[in-house]
């Protein structure tokens, strides 16, 4: 310890001197960060005493503060909620907001809370993603919205606003590979199509299920005949229950002549 409250000393590996900056509060001790310089490690904790003793808000964040804005929004939580997250993460009544800076508020239902409690949320260039074993993962995906979809057509957002991720805002139009559904005199048809040096069209169906098998037919096609190097992913249809009637279905439809043609 060194002589100013909430401060600490610390080696780095090159043997370079830092300060880490800490508190306890109803018998939670707090990592703050760690500074260059002792009094930048002491006014980090008398910031964070000042927000965990006080009434400041999340908004009350200022640029010229020596504390994160993560740890800002983990503290005055703590303060409220008495749960310590280590993500800025602020518990309402019956949703949770998750804080990307000041400007960003994604909301989400209670039961994403344990999954974003563990997982930190990055932006990247408009994408949202956590580190999941070691994999990026679209945060859209816990959805069934795949990668690539478009919002407004693949997807949208029921009250129009794309922060809040709680389920029942989040609308999926088209929740399979390859399928894009389309209206015809008031009612929905389902158009398939395949990628194979530019798009081609498998067919137009009645049924969103038909039109997903369509598609993963024409990709077996594809791959058996090494017609294409892309990796497809194929469609897992959970609404149909046996084996027997995903092939009845399978069996039934036919690939366009234009598709067939690519084997000689």
């Amino acid at each position: 310890m060194t002589s100013l409250k909430g401060v600490s000393k610390a080696t780095k590996k090159d043997g370079t001197l830092y300060y880490r900056s800490s508190i306890t509060y109803k018998n939670k001790h707090i990592s703050l960060g760690s500074y260059r310089y002792e009094a930048y490690a002491h006014e980090a904790y008398l910031e964070a005493k000042h927000v965990l003793n006080s009434s400041v808000t999340i908004f009350d964040y200022e640029d010229t503060s020596l504390l994160s804005f993560e740890k800002h929004v983990m503290l005055i939580n703590f303060r409220d909620n008495k749960y310590y997250i280590k993500n800025p993460i602020y518990l309402h009544k019956y949703y949770f907001s998750y804080f990307i800076d000041m400007k960003t508020e994604l909301t989400f239902d209670v039961d994403d809370l344990f999954y974003y409690s563990n997982h930190k949320i990055f932006r990247k260039r408009g994408y949202l993603f956590v580190n999941d074993y070691g994999m990026q993962v679209n945060i859209l995906s816990r959805y069934g919205i795949k990668n690539f979809a478009v919002e407004g057509k693949d997807y949208h957002f029921k009250d129009g606003d794309n922060n809040n991720m709680r389920y029942h805002n989040i609308i999926i139009i088209n929740k399979y590979y390859g399928i894009e559904r389309m209206t015809n005199q008031n009612e929905y048809l389902y158009l398939a199509k395949i990628r194979i040096n530019g798009y081609m069209k498998i067919g137009t169906y009645k049924t969103e299920i038909e039109a997903a098998i369509a598609y993963n037919k024409a990709v077996d096609f594809v791959l058996s005949n090494n017609i294409s190097t892309i990796k497809y992913n194929k469609n897992f249809i959970s609404e149909i229950d046996s084996y027997e009637e995903y092939t009845k279905i399978y069996d039934s439809i036919k690939l366009p002549k234009k598709i067939l043609s690519l084997h000689q």
